[in-house]
């Protein structure tokens, strides 16, 4: 399994929280790549719920990652 932001940013607007089954059919349905399908389906805990995006890609980067101040824009 690997992630991207581009495959991550496809589960971004996902009805998070969520299952596994539930996030591979929102993906299915929104039209994301293959490849974000495959990962999720690879995802070894079935029935748990997942919160985040975090909790499925611990290294997805959050605003506090980028280094630019919002009040100068």
């Amino acid at each position: 399994m690997y992630w991207t932001l581009e495959l991550a940013s496809h589960l971004e607007d996902a009805p998070w929280p969520a299952s596994k089954d539930e996030l591979i059919d929102y993906a299915i349905r929104s039209g994301a790549p293959m490849e974000v399908i495959e990962n999720l389906q690879e995802l070894e805990v079935e029935d748990e719920t997942y919160e985040n995006i975090e909790e499925i890609w611990p290294d997805y980067p959050t605003k506090d990652d980028f280094f630019f101040n919002e009040d100068e824009y």
